[in-house]
């Protein structure tokens, strides 16, 4: 399997530059990956086998750099870092490549990304695929300050909230602006409504790894909406869920069926 990264180009928008990569089959229908907190298009897409995945099915694959996150731009201003604002860049980047409508795909923070995108710009999702956030995209997903802190924090060692060592060490591992990603995690939590998400009409995928204790309920969430089902990710928590094999043979499948 060729997981080697694929070359990155950049836009603009919102007075910051992006990067992101357009790999896939070009005539293929376009699928957008958004990537989820202290990652990039990179690390949750190519490396998981993604691109590969997707490609091969015969689709164009997207994915951008979060602002704050692989090679786009890294403010640090938390005021630039609600989801609202990113969904922008999505919509951003769709507007640069001449595309219409895609499927829509994002993992944790990029589901939230994903469904802030399709309430605010419902004529351009095609589809929805939520991976690794449930019922937390409405109620929450717990106590994230410690995680800000140990960002913070002047070296791993000095950070013993369990959760807060866990994205330290992750920011650590690929290299990341921990005061962009710090900046980020204090504002890109905004819920979605309960009633926002039941007005999302796209057919949407919820799923998320049944040892998961971040997402919340997929179940849960995919009752609040009218055309959406959740796929369970056995055995795996957050982190593992992101290139399980089960997780990408429900994406294809879904993806297949909606074509049928």
């Amino acid at each position: 399997m060729n997981l080697n990264p694929p070359a990155f180009n950049s836009f603009q928008n919102d007075g910051l530059t992006l990067a992101y990569f357009d790999e896939g089959d070009p005539s293929g229908p376009p699928v957008l990956l958004i990537h989820g907190f202290a990652s990039s298009a990179t690390v949750n897409w190519v490396h998981t086998g993604w691109l590969k995945t997707l490609g091969d099915a015969g689709y164009r694959v997207i994915a951008l750099d979060n602002r704050g996150h692989g090679a786009s731009e890294k403010p640090h201003d938390p005021a630039v870092y609600h989801p609202d604002m990113m969904a922008g860049d999505a919509v951003a980047l769709l507007d640069h490549l001449g595309i219409p409508s895609a499927h829509i795909m994002g993992y944790s923070m990029g589901a939230r990304i994903s469904a802030f995108l399709a309430i605010s710009d419902p004529e351009r999702v095609l589809s929805l695929v939520f991976g690794g956030l449930g019922i937390g995209m409405c109620d929450g997903v717990g106590d994230w300050d410690p995680i800000a802190e140990a960002l913070l924090a002047p070296s791993l060692a000095d950070v013993t909230h369990a959760r807060g060592r866990m994205f330290r060490a992750f920011a650590e591992q690929t290299k990341s602006d921990r005061f962009a990603l710090a900046a980020c995690i204090s504002t890109s939590r905004d819920l979605v409504s309960r009633e926002d998400i039941a007005k999302i009409e796209a057919p949407t995928l919820v799923a998320v790894g049944s040892k998961d204790d971040i997402a919340g309920s997929g179940e849960a969430l995919a009752v609040l909406m009218p055309n959406a089902k959740a796929l369970d990710i056995p055995n795996r928590d957050h982190m593992l869920a992101t290139g399980d094999r089960v997780f990408k043979a429900g994406v294809v499948d879904f993806y297949a069926g909606l074509s049928n």
